[in-house]
This record gives C-alpha cells, structure tokens and sequence, in this order.
C-alpha cells in the first residue's frame, strides 16, 4: 500500500434528526463538506482536501448544524458545490488510494450518489475506523455521538 485517505463528511442535520434517524419529513444526510487528508508512508504524497457543497433538497443549513458545525450560510451560498462535482474532484484527491473514515461515512456517500441519480459503481469501499482504533486504544470504544 503506497498510502491512504482519511476522510471526513459534515451533512444536514437537525434538532432530533440523529435520534430520529434522519426520518423526519425532509430530512436527508445531505454532505455540505468534505475533507480529507492523503497520507503516505514516506510522507511524500501528503496531501489536504476541502470542498463545500451544496445541499439540493435542504438548501438551507438548520441553525442547528450551522452552531455544530460553524459553517455559515453566506459561506455555503458563496463556496458551495453541486455534489456530483464535488465527489468527483474527491475521487481524483484519493486516486485509487483505500478511504478510511471514523464512522459510517461510506453510507452517507452512497446515499448522497443515490440523491443525485449517479451509480453506485465505481464508488470506493469506505473503511470504518472505529474497531480498529478501539482495539488499539480502547478509550475510543465508546459510541460516536455523531453517528
């Protein structure tokens, strides 16, 4: 393994959404940011990635992610992107590489490509990092509270 991809996804969310499981009326895991960093074993290769996106079905942030996340509206409507667009430019960021991420990110990518109307295939197998860590540092056992 030449390197890796650690990636990190903020997506829509409201008061109560996590606990309802993102089953209220309108609510979707829509990603409004991704970042990732590409690390190498040399160290040679390292590299940061940041996009923002721009949700389709939930354009306007919920002052409840707005206060978790601290991304602003005004700077969505400015730098935001249309997901499509967004993952591509991250698929040639990770270039191959394995994608890592802490949680069920992976999920959150395929139901965002389904959002689009864009295929699965071709889609990166995203790694949790969870069991790994917890086995190596057992204090990270303990349930994400984001996920």
């Amino acid at each position: 393994m030449t390197g890796l991809v650690v990636l990190d996804l903020e997506f829509t969310a409201w008061e109560g959404s996590q606990a309802r499981k993102w089953n209220g009326p309108n609510e979707h895991r829509e990603i409004v940011q991704i970042g990732a960093v590409r690390m190498s074993r040399d160290r040679s290769g390292e590299r940061q990635f940041e996009t923002l996106v721009r949700p389709a079905r939930n354009p306007r942030l919920s002052d409840y992610f707005i206060a978790l996340t601290g991304i602003a509206q005004a700077e969505l409507d400015r730098r935001g992107r249309p997901f499509p667009a967004a993952w591509a430019d991250f698929l040639e960021f990770a270039g191959g590489l394995p994608v890592w991420a802490w949680g069920r990110d992976g999920e959150v990518v395929a139901e965002n490509l389904l959002l689009a109307g864009m295929p699965l295939a071709g889609m990166p197998a995203v790694h949790d990092l969870r069991p790994m860590m917890a086995q190596l540092v057992p204090a990270t056992a303990a349930p994400s509270p984001n996920l």
